[in-house]
């Protein structure tokens, strides 16, 4: 191929990439967060496909706690609500929100598991939550899954669907029309979740 010919080939190339480029920042320019710019008093936290209101106390324990009734409500050692900037207490009060939520996304996982389990007939060796980028669960070869935490800001019903996607795979190890057979035998709305999935993924993976 002459020169001349190679980089216009290049330059072509180079004009693709850039527009590519383009689009994908667009497109993450675009997605929306489910959660709060900060975290302050009156912030909105997404929690199980809902929202719900932070109210901010002060505490005489040592560290944040948080505490769920209808609404979030931190518990904050007196001396940050002092010394901190609101810019740090907001990074505290997510951090400790973030602890919360792995607990209770724990729970959630564990009493699904127990729910379904047993009704498939099929047994995980161990369920771990995890800071997954790219995933929502897996089963590993020896029947191990794997949950991403940030499914507890999700509605319970796609929680549920992972949890039963993930238990099927103990059977059916990869996604054919069997595998999908079995997960509707207990989750025959699964289309609609993998549909929230794939409507809001985006905005659920970038987390709190």
């Amino acid at each position: 191929m002459p020169e001349k010919q190679i980089q216009q080939f290049m330059r072509a190339k180079q004009d693709w990439i850039e527009s590519a480029k383009n689009k994908v920042q667009l497109h993450v320019d675009n997605i929306t967060s489910f959660a709060p710019q900060s975290y302050q008093q009156d912030a909105m936290i997404p929690y199980q496909g809902e929202q719900y209101k932070l109210d901010i106390k002060a505490s005489a324990e040592k560290k944040i706690t948080i505490t769920f009734d209808r609404s979030f409500t931190a518990f904050v050692p007196e001396n940050d609500i002092k010394t901190l900037t609101a810019m740090e207490l907001s990074t505290q009060i997510r951090l400790a929100l973030i602890i919360w939520m792995g607990q209770a996304a724990v729970k959630q996982a564990v009493q699904t598991t127990d729910k379904y389990a047993p009704l498939y007939q099929l047994v995980s060796r161990s369920i771990t939550i995890k800071t997954q980028k790219s995933r929502w669960g897996s089963c590993g070869i020896h029947n191990d899954i794997n949950l991403n935490w940030l499914l507890i800001l999700a509605p319970a019903e796609v929680f549920e669907y992972v949890v039963i996607h993930e238990i099927c795979h103990i059977e059916q190890r990869n996604h054919s029309a069997a595998f999908w057979v079995l997960v509707a035998r207990y989750c025959p709305d699964y289309k609609q979740q993998r549909l929230w999935l794939k409507q809001h993924g985006a905005s659920l993976m970038l987390g709190l």
